[in-house]
């Protein structure tokens, strides 16, 4: 009886320690995935304002006629060392964003199921199980060079909150990240209130957001992300011709405190 006793209080501390470890693992890579997001914001930042630098410099550059050859050579040298810059900050952020470790997954079947039929039922909505991600196409979701939603898309919406409040779903938390392709905004109207595709992105993130806080989701179950044009889903025309199924916003269903 003494030896069951010691065994049973053996096998109790060896659980103990591995569900502490797992615990400590866990913490450890959210730590590392904070970090690493931390970071993507400070390129991304450095890249927006390569890019606006770089824009200035080509309009510089174009209204450079009369002007002496070695102004138009620096010119064209500054021009090119910015594009390689932009380039490799580019390439250095979808790579950190590769080794993310945690993120979407899989999600419970009775969830998955859900949002299976959800997307099944509407035109504009893709939903990819494997990483627990519901894709909306923002030609049908938001008014043309607007971040206000469309009223056809309230109801998807809505529709998509009644799953996320379900006893089932109202354990994990959604990251809601807009897309753009790489079309620039010419309208001046609409660039005044969103000065560039990155601005775009983010706005109508959060314009998806504030619908979901509307419909009695938990803000603090809610985040948003905007990546411009920097995250196309397919090839955008040549000459910044743009490709619509770039332009869209996704909604990830992750575990809580991801």
């Amino acid at each position: 009886m003494r030896t069951v006793k010691l065994s049973l209080i053996f096998l109790f501390c060896v659980s103990f320690l591995l569900l502490n470890g797992c615990g400590s693992e866990l913490q450890d890579l959210r730590i590392q995935n904070d970090t690493q997001r931390e970071r993507m914001k400070q390129l991304e930042s450095d890249l927006q304002a390569k890019i606006l630098q770089l824009d200035e410099l080509q309009r510089k550059l174009a209204s450079a006629e009369g002007s002496s050859d070695i102004e138009v050579e620096a010119l064209q040298q500054q021009i090119a060392a910015l594009e390689e810059d932009i380039a490799k900050k580019k390439e250095l952020i979808a790579s950190m964003q590769e080794r993310l470790l945690l993120g979407g997954g899989a999600l419970p079947v009775e969830v998955s199921a859900m949002l299976e039929d959800f997307a099944a039922k509407h035109d504009m909505v893709e939903y990819d199980s494997s990483r627990g991600m519901i894709k909306f196409r923002s030609d049908l979701l938001f008014e043309k060079g607007s971040d206000k939603v469309a009223s056809s898309a309230v109801q998807a919406i809505q529709l998509l909150c009644g799953i996320l409040s379900t006893e089932e779903a109202k354990d994990f938390d959604v990251i809601i990240a807009g897309h753009t392709d790489d079309m620039r905004i010419a309208q001046p109207a609409t660039r005044a209130k969103h000065p560039t595709n990155w601005h775009l992105s983010a706005h109508r993130a959060i314009a998806v957001l504030n619908v979901m806080a509307g419909n009695k989701i938990d803000p603090k179950r809610m985040s948003v992300r905007g990546f411009g044009e920097y995250r196309p889903f397919a090839a955008n025309q040549p000459n910044k011709g743009g490709n619509p199924q770039n332009r869209r916003v996704e909604i990830y269903i992750v575990t809580k405190g991801v």
